[in-house]
C-alpha cells in the first residue's frame, strides 16, 4: 500500500474511533440529563463513526491476521501499553498533581496486565476447544471470567457495575 494511503487510513480510523467512544459517552449523558432522542441521536452517530473505523481497519491490510496472530498482537499491545506507555502518562500526572488522573491511569494499566493474561489464557482455551464467559467491569475496564465478583479487585466497584460480554 502507498505510504501516504496506508498514514490516511491510519489517522482515519483512529479519528473515528475516538468518535465512536465519544459519541457513546456522550449518549450516557444525555440519557442521564434526560434527553433520550438526544441520547439516540449520539447512539446512532457513535454506530456510524465505529461502521467508518471498522471499514478503514479492514482497508489497512495487513493490520488483521488469522487470529492466532491477532490473539499474538492484542497481547503485545497490552504488554506494550503496561510497560511502555501507562508509566510515563502517570509520572506525569504524579507530577503534576493529578490525583484522579493518575488513579484511573494506574488502573487502566493494572487491567492492561490482567488483559494480557486473558489474551494468553485464550490462545490456549482456543487450542483445548474451552469457552469462558466474560463480565467487564463498567467503571475499570477489569475483567472476570465465568462470573461477576462480588466486588472489583481493581477499583472496588460493585457486581452490579459488571456487564456480561456474549
Amino acid at each position: 500500500m502507498a505510504e501516504k494511503t496506508e498514514k490516511n487510513l491510519s489517522l482515519a480510523f483512529a479519528a473515528e474511533s475516538k468518535a465512536s467512544v465519544r459519541n457513546d459517552v456522550f449518549a450516557k449523558k444525555a440519557d442521564r440529563d434526560g434527553y433520550p432522542q438526544i441520547a439516540r441521536l449520539f447512539r446512532a452517530v457513535s454506530d456510524a463513526e465505529s461502521v467508518h473505523a471498522h471499514r478503514y481497519l479492514l482497508l489497512l491490510r495487513g493490520k488483521i491476521g488469522s487470529t492466532e496472530e491477532n490473539l499474538e498482537a492484542a497481547f503485545q499491545n497490552e504488554i506494550k501499553a503496561n510497560v511502555d506507555e501507562y508509566p510515563k502518562l502517570m509520572k506525569d500526572a504524579s507530577e503534576e498533581g493529578k490525583k484522579n488522573v493518575l488513579k484511573a491511569f494506574s488502573q487502566s494499566r493494572d487491567v492492561e496486565s490482567l488483559h494480557a493474561e486473558l489474551y494468553k489464557k485464550a490462545m490456549n482455551d482456543m487450542l483445548a476447544d474451552r469457552e469462558t464467559e466474560y463480565f467487564v467491569c463498567q467503571v475499570c475496564g477489569y475483567i472476570n471470567e465465568d462470573e461477576a465478583p462480588e466486588k472489583c479487585p481493581i477499583c472496588g466497584a460493585v457486581k452490579g457495575k459488571f456487564n456480561p460480554i456474549s
